[in-house]
């Protein structure tokens, strides 16, 4: 949603887009620990095994991969942080 757009709605609209915003930040704290769970898991269980493969880190590099992705996708609230906070409503 464009800045233009969060200013023309009303405080209601705005807490509405509040709570989905708190949802889509949960929801990306939970797949970032996820992805951080099967990546420790991957790698603590890789250094344990006997037989050592070079070739089993080219696919934790996915886990890694994602969570950039997902680190960086919560900067698209900023703007919704802002008009909430201009008016007073956090």
């Amino acid at each position: 949603m464009e800045k233009k757009d969060l200013y023309n709605l009303t405080d209601e609209e705005l807490l509405v887009e509040k709570k989905k915003m708190i949802k889509s930040k949960l929801l990306h704290a939970t797949s970032i620990g996820f992805l951080a769970g099967i990546l420790i898991f991957g790698i603590v269980s890789w250094s344990l095994s006997s037989k050592k493969h070079v070739g089993f880190l080219i696919p934790m590099s996915i886990p890694v991969a994602l969570m950039y992705k997902l680190l960086k996708t919560p900067n698209k609230n900023k703007d919704l942080e802002d008009v909430l906070k201009e008016r007073g409503l956090n």
